[in-house]
């Protein structure tokens, strides 16, 4: 494997193309370009960590009793979900309120979408989230978004009472 680097938006259309969880963004650019499938290598198990285990180590450490918020808690999971999975995280986008939405690439998506969202970029992604919510919302907010990547419903209120 090769790794490049690529500008936000393209990032964000690659992304934005995955068709299930776990698509490398080799197959989806496969796909795109209408090349023909790679051929197959054993896997190495030391390369890709199981799902979930980014999450789990989190939880296992002291990484979220160490942070004084909720909000600081919320954006510390967001960001390890990035990590653990950018390509499925772009589902991120399709989770919304009756009123508001809660991600966007930029602030100022957020905040025209609400007077008083409070945004915030989540560290080491694209991706803003508002946080001008009560701590039950960013619970389902969570939950909501870890069950559209995939991750098992016990670890998903694991995390969830974490906040």
């Amino acid at each position: 494997m090769k790794t490049i680097e690529v500008d936000e938006d393209l990032y964000r259309y690659i992304a934005s193309n995955t068709r299930h969880i776990g698509e490398s963004a080799s197959d989806i650019l496969r796909r795109l370009l209408k090349l023909e499938p790679a051929a197959v290598a054993a896997p190495v198990a030391a390369s890709s960590p199981a799902p979930g285990q980014g999450i789990a180590q989190m939880l296992g450490s002291n990484q979220l009793a160490a942070e004084e918020s909720a909000i600081d808690r919320f954006m510390r999971i967001l960001s390890v979900l990035y990590r653990e999975n950018p390509a499925s995280f772009a589902l991120a986008t399709d989770i919304k309120g009756r009123k508001r939405i809660y991600f966007a690439d930029s602030e100022a998506a957020l905040l025209a979408a609400g007077n008083t969202t409070k945004p915030k970029a989540i560290e080491g992604s694209p991706y803003w989230v508002i946080t001008n919510t009560n701590t039950g919302r960013k619970r389902n907010i969570v939950a909501q978004l870890m069950a559209a990547m995939g991750y098992p419903h016990g670890l998903i209120e694991r995390v969830c009472q974490s906040i």
